[in-house]
């Protein structure tokens, strides 16, 4: 019998575009659990993730898990949803959402995806025609990059400036966008760089976007998870200015990641995005795509209505202590710097300074070598897009937060140039 091996000729191979897309967060994060030595003394701590789950300060609310146990035995969310999610899914999140902006929404706005990560999916999708380009925050979520890149979408990036705390430089805005830009993607609260934006920045992004025929796509996956002194402003404020597709999820406000329920909001009271056809090829995009758990969806109006604002409130004071916590403890640490205090999100980055260490090459090399020697696990800059720096999680519980800390200056000082 002839072995398959020896034939050479077979027609088929993989997808080429696929890997040159994967660069990810969870793909650098695999690679540095990789080096971690299985035989260290400590446990590893992971403060490359924003997912606190594992703590027991996080756990999400017991009446939120009521809810997924009564969606489950009421033997009513036992089919296949609609592809655009249950309808009093929708106007449950319509509803929560409604209670930021100076209008209502209606549940037609509202198409439920299978986590943000699906929403980002669709929505680059939904706009990628031949030719067309988009404009990216730098640093970013890889998330966007990858997506484009599978869709054959042109990514252009505008910068975000850290003296400025991490506010997108409006003069390079206009400066990449030509016929075939499409939208402009803002994630506020930013992941990764842990700011909050001003109402009036906001604006300006708005008024920019509609000078130059563009939409704004608002990621606000992290959406009232802030730490600062800056509220946080929905970009839906600004739709009558221009047409704004939100991005959100349960999954960062009420810590369940793996709950897998995200949502596209149309916030367009002009209906601009429905005269151009984007409403439209979202709605067909989910006719081909999987859906989010119908028990899920299910769910949602209950969890929405029953989870007590002590919950919110506990966790950002923990995210309170452990972002002070953070920024105090990274001035001990001469070569690392944080240009400005976490305001939001679960995160900040830290600025490495790679010309007072011995025998660490880049921002990757550190992680790979703090990895292997702490058993500490944080972010290369590069993953979002800014070489030499880091992106360090501070949603843990403070005690773990104080031993990884402490692992980081004794990282520094055992690399540092003697002097």
């Amino acid at each position: 019998m002839e072995n398959c091996c020896d034939n050479e000729n077979w027609k088929f191979q993989g997808n080429k575009e696929l890997n040159a897309a994967s660069i990810s967060v969870r793909g650098v994060l695999n690679l540095l659990m990789l080096n971690i030595d299985p035989h260290h003394h400590r446990p590893t701590i992971m403060l490359g993730s924003a997912d606190p789950t594992d703590f027991p300060s996080y756990r999400i609310t017991s009446s939120a898990v009521d809810a997924v146990v009564d969606s489950v035995r009421s033997f009513c969310f036992n089919s296949y949803p609609p592809t655009v999610g249950i309808h009093s899914a929708r106007s449950a999140i319509a509803k929560y959402l409604s209670q930021d902006l100076p209008y209502q929404l209606s549940p037609d706005d509202v198409y439920l995806t299978a986590g943000c990560t699906q929403a980002i999916e669709i929505a680059l999708s939904a706009l990628a025609r031949p030719g067309a380009n988009i404009l990216l925050p730098r640093p970013g979520y890889p998330q966007y990059e990858a997506r484009a890149a599978f869709d054959h979408l042109e990514v252009r990036h505008f910068d975000l400036i850290p003296e400025r705390d991490w506010e997108v430089d409006l003069d390079s805005v206009e400066a990449l966008v030509d016929d075939n830009t499409a939208a402009i993607v803002i994630i506020n609260p930013s992941n990764p760089c842990g700011n909050v934006f001003k109402y009036q920045h906001l604006k300006k992004i708005a008024e920019t976007a509609r000078k130059l025929g563009i939409f704004v796509i608002s990621d606000e996956v992290f959406g009232h998870l802030v730490v600062g002194s800056n509220p946080f402003v929905p970009m839906g404020e600004f739709a009558s200015i221009v047409p704004v597709l939100t991005l959100g999820s349960l999954s960062k406000r009420w810590v369940v990641p793996g709950w897998v329920l995200g949502w596209i909001v149309t916030n367009d009271p002009n209906e601009i995005l429905k005269k151009t056809g984007i409403v439209e090829s979202i709605k067909n995009y989910l006719d081909i795509s999987p859906d989010p758990v119908t028990f899920i969806q299910g769910a949602i109006p209950q969890i929405l209505e029953t989870t007590n604002k002590d919950f919110f409130s506990n966790i950002l004071s923990i995210m309170r202590e452990t972002a002070e916590m953070l920024y105090d403890r990274v001035k001990e640490i001469p070569c690392l710097t944080c240009p400005q205090k976490p305001e939001g999100t679960m995160a900040a980055l830290v600025k490495l300074n790679l010309s007072l260490l011995e025998n660490i090459s880049s921002d990757l090399d550190f992680c790979l070598k703090l990895a292997k020697e702490e058993s500490l696990i944080v972010l290369p800059g590069a993953t979002v897009g800014l070489e030499n720096w880091l992106r360090v999680t501070f949603a843990v519980e403070p005690p773990t937060l104080e031993d990884a800390l402490g692992r980081l200056k004794a990282f520094c000082d055992r690399h540092t140039i003697k002097q």
